[in-house]
């Protein structure tokens, strides 16, 4: 299942696509339009800063921007940024390969076999699918 804090981080960043002209948002405002605890709202939204999605004003008209266009953002890139691997199973990740322990023959294992086309799958339906096209 996907995590929440993957679930509200990709709300949170459609609420913020959908901003005009890119204005700064409060968490606050974001927190109580997307139903979301502003505590760990305020932790999702400074792991995005961190890995480049976000940019963040202080003071008077502060808050969070995207520091990139909707259009320019991968979702696949999203999905790792706050869930980690898109694979369900270790030895069928790309990026973060592991044998199972349990394992005597990968290339026979019915199991990574079906994991692999899951991964396949989700990653294409990520890979294709940018901000804008979720948020508008």
């Amino acid at each position: 299942m996907l995590s929440k804090k993957t679930k509200y981080g990709i709300k949170a960043l459609t609420f913020l696509a959908r901003q005009k002209d890119n204005t700064p948002v409060q968490i606050a405002e974001i927190a109580k339009s997307e139903n979301i605890s502003l505590k760990f709202l305020e932790s999702i939204l400074l792991l995005l800063r961190h890995s480049g999605f976000l940019g963040a004003k202080k003071g008077k008209g502060g808050g969070y921007y995207l520091i990139k266009e909707p259009r320019d953002i991968n979702m696949a890139h999203v999905y790792r940024i706050l869930e980690g691997p898109i694979a369900l199973l270790p030895c069928a990740s790309h990026n973060f390969y592991e044998k199972c322990e349990d394992c005597k023959d990968e290339t026979a294992c019915a199991v990574r076999k079906l994991m692999i086309e899951v991964r396949d799958n989700t990653l294409q339906i990520l890979e294709s699918n940018t901000l804008a096209d979720i948020a508008f």
